[in-house]
């Protein structure tokens, strides 16, 4: 907004409408400039100069209205939440089913801007509540109160979500429109929600112990906690925000890197188990941490190294395999003497999707011996419960396939059913809750882009029931009580 001529500006970081309430200095601050800017007939808030209208904010409920228009965006809880939990959106001060857009944006760490829109009616009284009304169009269709976050799309081709400084929130802007797009030009209202991805109370400390290079969030209290490690896939570094939110629901939990970080090593050639031992021996040792075991939480390959460390480890009561394949795939696993052939992949098997993007979900090698090949990690070893979280449109790999040979495998030793959740029209990536889906992107190791599956409604609401179980399961063989 351009700043009118003669009026004193309010701190740009404060978002919000002024309440009015308090006593601080900086309440003080902002009733006098507030004074300083009224004109005669201007309404308490508004300073108005030849037409123009300068709105003064301030952070306290997330709600906006844009000067000369009635209608108000309203979202409950009030000001910022996590990026896991819900939100809920309403528009208020409409025309009696008037028709609206409502569009979503937000820019990430890199700039990058993502964006989602749909079309609705307001009710008999002029209101909107997207918990009750169902979209018309758009971006997504039907009753979604959070289809504005989970159907965000990049506008750079092939651009993956991903929160990478998990001490900054997203900001999320919400904009109302007059009418339904292509049409929907006049401005109604707006506002800004900021999502955090490290809770309230959460600690986070920077691990740089022996070799081992991660960071620990430790839930708020005097604890101790019950204790995670958390794995990413091929993508390298240190990804914290899956962490930072499982803290904020009683977990000790430590996001580990394990190559292409700092000085690890840069690529990425092997499993040695060793180095994840040493991360186990950390967290087991740790005074904030409860035993006498930990749980582990990986996807892709990350959820291959914590099937392998389940395996060949000790004091580890829980894993869960976010669309792992139970099979050392590329790479050669090692454990002391020990080590697991690679399954190993034929390029000559890629397809090119309808999209003219790759599809790789077939190129790994026949599973010669079905349970019983030798490149399958020996998960009958494992001392604790494993949780195999699947979808069914996974195009990284067949994960479904995958996780009906471990458990014909464990079966095969007499361990029981594996537990396998498998969600239909979901991809590869499954996040905690509401993040968008990621359908394609640039394959580490092809250096091409490639598919990952996956339809964007149905994808969302397998993350939503996922991180359920994902925290229902740890809580069970932890021992906590996380906020669900």
């Amino acid at each position: 907004m351009r700043p009118v001529p003669g009026l004193l500006p309010l701190p740009s970081r404060l978002h919000g409408v002024y309440s009015g309430g308090g006593s601080s200095p900086e309440r003080s601050e902002i009733r006098r400039r507030l004074t300083a800017n009224r004109l005669p007939g201007a309404q308490s808030g508004l300073g108005l100069d030849t037409g123009s209208a300068c709105l003064f904010m301030v952070r306290v409920p997330t709600r906006l209205c844009v000067p000369g228009m009635a209608a108000t965006v309203t979202l409950e809880p009030a000001g910022s939440c996590c990026w896991d939990e819900p939100v809920r959106i309403a528009v208020r001060g409409l025309a009696p089913g008037q028709r609206v857009t409502l569009r979503s944006s937000l820019r990430d760490e890199k700039g990058a801007l993502f964006r989602a829109h749909a079309r609705y009616c307001s009710d008999a009284n002029g209101q909107l509540d997207l918990a009750r009304a169902p979209a018309l169009g758009g971006s997504f269709v039907g009753l979604e109160p959070m289809g504005l976050f989970w159907a965000l799309e990049p506008e750079k081709p092939l651009w993956r979500f991903v929160k990478r400084d998990v001490q900054t929130p997203f900001a999320v802007e919400l904009e109302v429109f007059d009418g339904h797009e292509p049409e929907a030009e006049r401005l109604l209202g707006r506002a800004v929600h900021e999502r955090d991805f490290l809770p309230p109370g959460v600690r986070r400390e920077p691990v740089r112990a022996g070799r081992v290079r991660a960071t620990l969030f430790l839930p708020p209290g005097p604890g101790p906690f019950p204790g995670i490690i958390d794995i990413f896939g091929m993508g390298g570094g240190l990804l914290e925000y899956r962490a930072s939110l499982l803290a904020g629901h009683g977990f000790a939990t430590l996001a580990l890197a394990y190559y292409d970080f700092e000085d690890l090593p840069k690529k990425f050639d092997a499993i040695h188990l060793d180095y994840f031992e040493e991360a186990l021996c950390y967290m087991l040792q740790h005074t904030q941490v409860k035993g006498p075991g930990i749980g582990l939480l990986g996807i892709s390959l990350g959820a291959d190294i914590c099937l392998s460390m389940a395996s060949f480890l000790k004091n580890i009561s829980a894993t869960v395999s976010i669309n792992g394949s139970g099979f050392s795939e590329n790479k050669p696993i090692y454990y002391k003497e020990t080590s697991i052939p690679p399954l190993g992949h034929d390029l000559r098997r890629m397809k090119v999707a309808f999209s003219g993007l790759l599809d790789i979900v077939d190129i790994r090698n026949d599973i010669v011996g079905g349970y019983e090949n030798p490149c399958m990690i020996p998960i009958e070893k494992a001392q604790g419960p494993i949780l195999f979280i699947v979808g069914q449109d996974d195009h990284n790999w067949r994960s479904e396939l995958y996780a009906q040979i471990a458990s014909e495998r464990l079966q095969a030793h007499g361990k029981g059913k594996a537990q396998i959740i498998s969600y239909p029209g979901t991809g590869h990536y499954i996040e905690p809750p509401y993040f968008p889906m990621c359908p394609a992107s640039l394959h580490r190791l092809l250096d091409k882009p490639v598919i990952w599956g996956g339809e964007p409604r149905a994808h969302s609401k397998a993350q939503i029931d996922a991180w359920k179980q994902i925290l229902t399961f740890f809580s069970k063989h932890l021992g906590a009580f996380p906020k669900l």
